[in-house]
């Protein structure tokens, strides 16, 4: 262990204490990524280049779920303004006809959705459209915003099988192919969620209206929650719909045919929302469509980077941990910092067992508590791939733990300064009781995941 290597640790503990203050850890990685490269190549002005290095490798390394994410918003932003976002979700109003199925709709619609076009453009559809529909079912606002978290910023966000930016920055932090790591977060996403949705429904059943249709007061009034945009071209709604929908069937089926993983899956997927965004912008706009389809890839890029962009010098500090991107940020004869930790805590714990697999939740969970699910991916990745010796069924397992706490804590489920505020208030439910609502069936899913990670996965 060298200074570099105490340094590196005090800064993990920085970080993680910034974390529980509910700060950003944007500017501790940067300041620590600093000192660890002033320290590896002697000076100062090395020390400045690390910080750059650091950054541009994680940039390099993460743009393809920066693209992915950007193409996926600038499709659905082409048909928007139609109105085809709101006749995808406009037939399965009418089967919402008691409580219990208007939640079960709620947790589907909102999970398909958010596979495909992640939870932040989901939410707003979905509650908008649908959950009015629920609470005139009998379906109490609260138990209606839960479905939403629980099923898009939990379930989907964490397993994000489709999009693949989750098990993707666990990947790249393990060393093992994103295929695996979507494999096994995927499972334990299912699980977690599970359980989840199904314990917080029967904790909500005395307060459902139980076959009673009410009516909505001021407070849970969204059909005007949507901007308000003027629409164009609504001739071509009904077009688009079916466009979307036969293209991302046979996008998921491609993927199982041709057994499509990682980075072509996300090519496939991404290659046909910008066929699509195509189509519509000329079908809409005309002429115009030259130009507008120019905004709507702004729209998306400036999307995709004010969700992960903070993320690429977070990233930068704990790839100095993996031996292989630390070359590439500090040169020959750098070394993988939390690698080399992770080997002396190998010899302690065992990889296989379920103190480290806790250990590696409980870890997750505090990263996530900033508020951004993804930001602790790279470190919870790092520390997995160095504890699990080489081996790398035990790596996506541990990582996929991790990903599992990261997620559901800072994506949107338990921590109130997180994306759940926008659930809570476009249902029109107080964060904090949401809070306490989701507290316990998020915990229990969690636990029993972890539980089936260690005996089954690993």
């Amino acid at each position: 262990m060298t200074l570099a290597h105490w340094i590196y640790v005090v800064g993990i503990l920085f970080v993680v204490v910034t974390m529980l203050f509910r700060r950003n850890v944007v500017i501790p990685c940067m300041v620590f990524t600093l000192v660890i490269g002033w320290l590896f190549k002697g000076s100062f002005i090395g020390g400045i280049l690390t910080v750059f290095n650091a950054s541009l490798i994680a940039a390099q390394d993460l743009f393809s779920i920066f693209l992915i994410i950007a193409l996926m918003v600038m499709m659905l932003k082409s048909i928007s303004i139609t109105g085809a976002d709101e006749l995808m979700v406009k037939p399965l109003k009418r089967f919402m006809i008691s409580p219990a199925v208007s939640y079960l709709i709620l947790i589907v619609a909102t999970y398909v959705i958010s596979l495909f076009f992640w939870p932040t453009p989901a939410v707003p559809l979905i509650g908008a459209l649908l959950v009015p529909v629920a609470i005139r079912a009998g379906l109490p606002p609260m138990l209606g915003a839960m479905a939403l978290a629980l099923a898009g910023q939990g379930m989907a966000l964490s397993g994000d099988v489709i999009i693949q930016g989750a098990p993707g920055l666990t990947a790249k932090a393990a060393g093992i192919p994103v295929a695996l790591a979507t494999n096994y977060g995927g499972i334990l996403s299912l699980i977690t969620g599970l359980v989840a949705i199904i314990l917080g429904y029967f904790m909500m059943r005395s307060e459902i209206k139980n076959g009673t249709k009410i009516e909505i007061d001021g407070s849970y009034n969204l059909e005007n929650s949507k901007d308000n945009v003027q629409l164009k071209g609504t001739e071509y709604a009904k077009p688009l719909v079916l466009l979307v929908s036969i293209s991302m069937v046979l996008v998921v089926v491609a993927m199982s045919v041709f057994q499509l993983k990682g980075g072509d899956a996300s090519a496939l997927l991404g290659g046909t929302a910008v066929v699509i965004t195509i189509i519509a912008s000329m079908l809409v706009h005309k002429s115009e469509g030259f130009d507008k389809i120019c905004d709507y890839i702004s729209d998306g890029f400036v999307f995709a980077f004010k969700v992960m962009g903070p993320i690429i010098p977070i990233a930068g500090f704990f790839y100095l941990g993996n031996p292989e991107t630390a070359v590439k940020i500090m040169g020959e004869g750098a070394t993988g910092y939390l690698f080399d930790i992770g080997k002396i805590l190998a010899a302690s714990i065992p990889a296989k067992g379920f103190l480290s697999a806790f250990g590696i939740l409980l870890v997750g969970m505090i990263a996530g508590l900033d508020g951004s699910g993804f930001v602790g991916l790279p470190m919870t990745g790092t520390l997995a791939g160095a504890m699990a010796g080489g081996d790398p069924h035990v790596a996506a397992a541990l990582g996929a733990i991790g990903q599992m706490g990261s997620v559901w804590s800072g994506g949107g489920t338990i921590v109130a300064w997180s994306s759940l505020v926008a659930v809570a208030g476009i249902v029109g439910v107080p964060v904090m009781d949401l809070v306490r609502k989701n507290f316990i069936p998020v915990m229990t899913g969690l636990i029993i995941s972890t539980i089936v990670g260690v005996m089954v996965l690993m």
